[in-house]
């Protein structure tokens, strides 16, 4: 018996004492670690072996083998200038290899083990009775059914003669004559009538190694007809899933001739059923060693090997795992993968994901909430402009769901089936944007790729292109744009020759773009390009109605968002929010939901008014009176078309710039109040300036 001090108690010095204790042909003379609570330790105190903190008062202590599994080159040196001459020395690096193979084997027992718990459950689970016996007719396995119908315990059949159970059993006559007997009638002891067919079981080598009975009570045949129980239907069921199976799987006997390939192994191999069948596992293998071999010589799974198979010699990995009936191995079953074939869909499926993430336009008019009759003119507004090919502006404050309108206008036009393709002018550098929207030849510039890149104008083409924030392109910028809108086409950067597109723009912005083309940061030509059909959004002040609306639809989005389970809020809380006046718009709603659901209990279901985050309240807003005019103010027309307008801007801002309740007191319709706001280029932006 080899005399053995491990060095070291941490997971690698664990591992081995649990390998160690096993086998009679190694003794651990003693465990040290510098550490007196290592799990080594413990583990060694509850083995009765001796510990330590010192392993220099154990080294001449007729020592067979010092293990170190510390890992420390420094101990390892120190072991190895210490040590009498006929002591061997093992690093810690074995120890490391020791403690991953125990964890694994950990893993692959406990999947076997749920392997066959999961066949257990299908075969407890038919309604057919079945008991198997070995060579010698004694019972091996039987399931509920046979319990039920019989009416004999499972433990009085288990590791008992069939014939010592069920007297007139014919097993043991299949047994002798090898021969199976198809639908036989057979009266039990508790004058049950069954159906039965017996079947010797018999390996490829002729070997007869057991014998089973499948069998069904008659008196509840006409229920059974009906299901699909037929132990040859099942047989061939299961036959078929393995052979259409994608997964390469190969099976060997206990001896490690090949029994089984399916077609899966002969596509990623090239090998067919006589290259494998009949042959010993290693006939398929081009570099490495058989892991059925192995497998079968250690009893032990082995998971994600690497090797080469077949005359192509084609990468793999192999994950192999034995066939163990009563404690004797009886084969194994192999999984082979496609290197090659996982890194190319791997690649394929990251190039897929970023493309979808591109080029997807998500929402429909479906996503955009509410039904207060703003909301509604700009729905139908914008269905409208789905329908044509014009250019479409969208306009609104920051958070009101430009771009979700930008994707609904793509998703309900004829061009749904080709790219969408957002672009944040204000998110893009302006020394790269250009490159960006209109690509690049090669040797435009410094760093530009061989054989140059197309711009996002043509990746568009047949789709959309939405130019989120255009007012801050700069005016070099907002010319390129418009030879786009002019000529259907876009010249490269660094080259000539201009290339067409046909693509459909749509274009948003939270600016008063007529300002900007009064301070001269705006083409006016570009403004009546883009401004063919432009869509007022409105902003969430002016539709308060739809938080009835939208505040379930973003509570059920945020419950998926948090894994919540929030189902309405209360009627306070809705009345608080409805008294707000929302400068960050859906946006800003959305965040304080949030909010509020995060910081709910989780067993909490109703949002309540001490749950909503402080909000900051809104100016007050008055009436001024009506201004003055002077006889000086030119034509009665102007005078006219002065006082209108700022009668307009005082309504508006009385009524919180709710544009419904605006023309409601105007006694005008909706349309016409957007009509002579866009005359006036009156907006809740530039409200300031009325003040």
């Amino acid at each position: 018996m080899k005399r053995v001090l491990i060095v070291g108690a941490g997971k690698g010095g664990s591992a081995l004492i649990q390998i160690l204790t096993e086998t009679d042909r190694m003794q651990i003379v003693a465990v040290i670690d510098v550490k007196n609570h290592a799990s080594g330790i413990d583990l060694a105190k509850k083995n009765g072996i001796h510990t330590g903190n010192d392993w220099r008062k154990w080294i001449n202590d007729d020592l067979d083998i010092i293990i170190e599994a510390t890992g420390d080159e420094a101990v390892l040196k120190e072991i190895v200038e210490a040590r009498p001459r006929e002591t061997v020395v093992i690093p810690g690096s074995v120890a490391y290899i020791i403690a991953e193979l125990m964890e694994e084997k950990e893993s692959l027992l406990e999947r076997l083990k749920m392997e066959t718990t999961n066949q257990e459950l299908i075969l407890n689970n038919i309604r057919d009775g079945m008991i198997v016996v070995n060579e010698n007719g004694i019972v091996q396995f039987i399931n509920k059914s046979a319990e039920r119908i019989i009416g004999v315990a499972k433990t009085n059949f288990i590791s008992q003669r069939v014939q010592d159970v069920i007297e007139n059993s014919r097993l043991p006559l299949v047994l002798q004559s090898r021969r199976r007997e198809v639908n036989q009638k057979l009266i039990l002891e508790n004058d049950k009538k069954i159906i039965t067919t017996r079947i010797p079981i018999i390996n490829s080598d002729d070997q007869l190694v057991g014998a089973f009975a499948v069998f069904k009570d008659i008196t509840e045949v006409v229920n059974l007809a009906e299901e699909n129980t037929d132990l040859k239907e099942i047989k061939i069921m299961l036959e078929a899933i393995i052979q259409s199976s994608d997964e390469a799987i190969t099976v060997v006997d206990e001896d490690g001739i090949g029994l089984m390939i399916n077609p899966a192994y002969t596509r990623i191999t090239g090998l067919s059923k006589t290259d494998i069948i009949g042959k010993p596992a290693t006939v398929d293998i081009s570099e490495g060693e058989s892991m059925h071999m192995k497998v079968l010589q250690t009893r032990r799974p082995v998971r994600g090997v690497r090797m080469k198979v077949g005359s192509a010699k084609k990468d793999v990995l192999v994950n192999v795992a034995p066939v163990i009936v009563d404690g004797k191995i009886k084969g194994s079953v192999g999984v082979l993968h496609d290197v090659s074939e996982i890194k190319a869909l791997t690649s394929e499926l990251r190039r897929a994901r970023q493309i979808i993430r591109n080029l997807e336009a998500k929402y429909t008019f479906d996503d955009i909430i509410g039904s207060s009759s703003e909301m509604k003119l700009a729905l139908e507004q914008a269905k409208v402009g789905a329908k044509t090919p014009a250019t479409v502006l969208l306009r609104g404050e920051s958070g009101t769901g430009k771009e979700i309108f930008a994707h609904a206008i793509h998703n309900e036009s004829d061009r749904k089936h080709n790219k969408f393709i957002r672009v944040n002018c204000a998110a893009i550098a302006e020394s790269t944007l250009e490159s960006e929207l209109f690509g690049y030849e090669e040797g435009a510039f410094s760093g530009a790729k061989r054989g140059g890149k197309e711009g996002l104008f043509e990746e568009a083409n047949m789709g959309s292109i939405f130019l989120d924030e255009v007012s801050e392109l700069s005016l070099n910028m907002q010319a390129k744009l418009l030879r786009v809108l002019q000529e259907n086409e876009i010249v490269r950067v660094g080259g000539t020759d201009p290339i067409a597109i046909n693509v459909r723009i749509i274009t948003a912005t939270h600016a008063n773009l007529e300002k900007a083309i009064m301070k001269k940061t705006f083409r006016e030509d570009l403004y009546y390009r883009l401004n063919r059909l432009p869509i007022f959004i409105p902003s969430l002040q002016e539709r308060i109605e739809d938080l009835s609306e939208l505040i379930p639809h973003l509570i059920h989005k945020i419950n998926q968002d948090y894994s919540r389970n929030v189902r309405s809020i209360d009627r306070e809380a809705m009345n608080f929010l409805k008294s707000y006046h929302w400068p960050g718009n859906v946006r800003e709603l959305e965040n304080v939901l949030g909010r509020a659901m995060i910081y709910m209990d989780t067993n909490e279901e109703i949002i309540k008014l001490k749950h909503i985050p402080t909000l900051n309240p809104g100016n007050a807003i008055r009436i001024q009176d009506i201004e003055r005019f002077d006889i000086n103010q030119g034509t009665l027309q102007d005078a006219v078309e002065k006082f209108e307008e700022t009668y307009i801007k005082q309504v508006y801002q009385a009524n919180h710039y709710n544009k419904t309740k605006t023309a409601k007191e105007l006694n005008i319709s909706i349309r016409n109040l957007y009509y002579k706001m866009d005359k006036y280029r009156i907006e809740k932006t530039n409200m300031q300036d009325f003040t």
